[in-house]
């Protein structure tokens, strides 16, 4: 197993200031929220409505930067309550928080979210725990696929962020995972990370019902995946919870295929299939996921990692038109063939018993 230590409390993210609308405090949640982040020692503003003010400069680099150091805690409205379809990882998405304080040159929520990088935690956790219930064997993905219908009906916990990053400060993810494990329903919770701080999820009473998976990338591609905790770490994180009982999975995203690719993926199965060697009843996914962006994520990246060396050249990729009528760049079908051989081969050679969700 990686014998890379876990961060220690002290290195967890703490935004400079903590922005609190008026409704946030009405909710035990966001008033217990705004505590652990007084106790942390960062500054909490009470805003005296529900507007936040955010006071951003105008400079892009700036503003990115000041962003990147608030926390909001806000109420969710129904819209973002409301739970939506995210194939092909899970039924449903349910949103504790939406943004993420890592800062990831190829992060996809730079296309997704509008307005400055800023983390938003929910106050009103009730309200949208609340909204499972209602969709309990309503999805399209996990609920009707003959592969996956035994995960039962699927909540997916970190498409608009992660939430291992600021557990720290919410406790929502904790909320979440002993919600589903009292659930006597056949439903289960998912959320990926490339955290390791998993301390206080190891003793909850989980039932099986919650699959944490580690968002991973070679290490010589850290430099992609600034202010996030090392692979090994999440690695050992990820035996931690296998070990807890949870189910687990990898995570390998995006797949990026630069100069030696091969024997640098080659080695992140390797070295996974070590952390995990003799996992009683190992219970492995792997989700598999090839880089991609949009014009617009390219231009808001460009502009918050300038120099990055990150390939993003639309002329090197084949354009692809989604569903929606937008269109994205992705690698050309031969080379998606031939990362898809590697991958099949030796994830089959070295980890047997994982089962490959879906690849994209």
């Amino acid at each position: 197993m990686p014998t890379a230590p876990l961060l220690s409390p002290s290195r967890q993210w703490l935004p400079k200031r903590l922005l609190a609308t008026r409704s946030s405090l009405s909710w035990d949640h966001g008033r217990a929220i705004a505590g652990r982040a007084a106790q942390l020692g960062v500054e909490v503003v009470e805003l005296p409505s529900d507007r936040l003010a955010l006071d951003i400069p105008d400079d892009p680099r700036r503003a990115y930067a000041e962003a990147k150091q608030t926390l909001a805690l806000v109420v969710a409205p129904p819209s973002k309550r409301k739970l939506q379809p995210i194939a092909p990882s899970a039924d449903w998405r349910v949103d504790l928080a939406e943004g993420c304080p890592a800062h990831c040159s190829y992060c996809y929520l730079a296309g997704s979210l509008k307005g400055p990088p800023i983390t938003r935690v929910y106050a009103n956790l009730p309200e949208i725990l609340d909204e499972l219930p209602r969709h309990l064997g309503l999805g399209k993905v996990t609920s009707r696929s003959r592969a996956r219908q035994h995960e039962g009906t699927t909540y997916e916990a970190s498409c608009y962020t992660d939430p291992l990053a600021i557990e720290h400060l919410t406790g929502g993810l904790a909320a979440l995972i002993g919600y589903l494990g009292a659930w006597d329903a056949d439903a289960q919770l998912r959320f990926t990370t490339k955290f390791a701080a998993v301390e206080s999820l190891l003793t909850l009473p989980h039932n099986g019902r919650t699959r944490m998976r580690a968002s991973l990338n070679p290490p010589r591609y850290a430099r992609f995946e600034g202010g996030t905790d090392p692979v090994a770490a999440r690695l050992t994180a990820l035996r931690r919870m296998a070990d807890a009982g949870y189910p687990i999975g990898l995570t390998v995203a995006p797949i990026i295929a630069a100069d030696g690719w091969e024997a640098a993926y080659g080695q992140l199965i390797a070295d996974a299939a070590a952390a995990l060697n003799d996992v009683p009843d190992l219970d492995l996914t792997v989700e598999l996921i090839t880089h991609r962006f949009t014009p617009g994520s390219k231009a808001v990246l460009d502009s918050w990692y300038p120099g990055s060396a990150l390939e993003m050249d639309p002329a090197a990729r084949t354009t692809k038109r989604t569903r929606f009528g937008s269109t994205k760049h992705v690698y050309d079908v031969e080379l998606m063939k031939t990362l898809r051989r590697f991958f099949e081969a030796e994830l089959a050679r070295l980890l047997p018993a994982a089962r490959i969700l879906y690849w994209t």
